[in-house]
C-alpha cells in the first residue's frame, strides 16, 4: 500500500532521515519504534506532505506522492492522528468528529458513519455536546482516532497514541486500534515508544535510530530479537 524509497528529509538545513526504506502492506499494522529524536514523527510528517524530501520517493497505491500537498494526500485516503491528539478543545465532541469528514460530500453517509462511531464508543455519544477539552486524556485520544475514522482512511498514521495516558487508557486505545484493523482491514502505520505493546499489536515493524532504519522484519521476530529486547523492553 505504501512504500518509501531511499528517503532523506529534515528541517532547515539539517537532515533527520537518511535514506530510509519502509513498506506498509494492505490490511496490516506496521510498527515504527525507536527512541526520542530518532526520526519517527518525521517519517509521518513526510508521508502526510508536511515535510518535503531532499531525495527519495513515497509511493501510495502506485501513485507517487513525493512532495504532494498535504490536502491532496488526505484526499487519497492517508489520514494522520498527530502526537498529543490535537483535538479542538472549545469545539464539541460532535463538531470535532464532523470536522474529520470535512472533505466528504456524502452527508447521508457521513451521518451513518457518525452513528457507527457513537455505537462503537458510547462515551462519545454521551458527551457529544460537551467541549472536547473537557474529556479525559484517554477519551481525547479516542476522539482523535474517531475523528480520523470519519475521513474513511485507507491508511491511518498514528503518532504516539499512548503518550501521557494512564495504563488503563493505554490498553483501551490499543484495543481500539486492534479492533479497527481487524474489522475494517484499515492499514495502520503506528509510531510508538511503547515498543512491547506496539510489536504485540503489529504484523511487522521497523526500528529507527538516528534517522536510519537499523532493523526490520515481522513483529514476532523483532519481539524475539535480543538487541530490541535489551534496548526497548528493559531486558524482558
Amino acid at each position: 500500500m505504501l512504500s518509501i524509497h531511499n528517503f532523506t528529509c529534515g528541517y532547515g538545513s539539517g537532515d533527520v532521515l537518511h535514506g530510509i526504506n519502509l513498506t506498509v502492506n494492505p490490511g496490516e499494522i506496521t510498527a515504527l519504534i525507536g527512541a526520542n529524536g530518532a526520526g519517527k514523527t518525521t517519517v509521518l510528517m513526510a508521508i502526510s506532505g508536511i515535510l518535503s524530501p531532499r531525495s527519495g520517493k513515497i509511493i501510495f497505491k502506485d501513485t507517487d506522492i513525493t512532495g504532494m500537498q498535504a490536502g491532496n494526500i488526505v484526499r487519497l485516503g492517508i489520514i494522520q492522528v498527530p502526537e498529543g491528539r490535537r483535538i479542538f478543545p472549545l469545539m464539541t465532541v460532535e463538531e470535532n468528529l464532523l470536522l474529520g469528514a470535512f472533505l466528504r460530500k456524502d452527508r447521508r453517509e457521513v451521518n451513518i458513519d457518525l452513528r457507527k462511531i457513537y455505537d462503537m464508543y458510547p462515551i462519545l455519544y454521551e458527551r457529544r455536546h460537551l467541549p472536547g477539552g473537557s474529556l479525559s486524556g484517554g477519551e481525547q485520544q479516542m476522539l482523535a482516532v474517531s475523528r480520523a475514522l470519519m475521513a474513511k482512511p485507507e491508511l491511518l498514521l498514528l503518532d504516539e497514541p499512548s503518550l501521557g495516558l494512564a495504563p488503563r487508557a493505554v490498553k483501551q486505545i490499543f484495543s481500539i486500534i486492534r479492533e479497527l484493523n481487524r474489522n475494517s482491514r484499515t492499514a495502520v502505520l503506528l509510531v510508538e515508544q511503547n515498543a512491547h505493546m506496539a510489536l504485540s499489536l503489529a504484523h511487522s515493524g521497523y526500528v529507527i535510530e538516528n534517522g536510519r532504519v537499523t532493523l526490520s522484519g515481522s513483529a514476532e521476530n523483532l519481539r524475539g530479537n535480543e538487541s530490541v529486547r535489551a534496548a526497548y523492553f528493559g531486558g524482558r
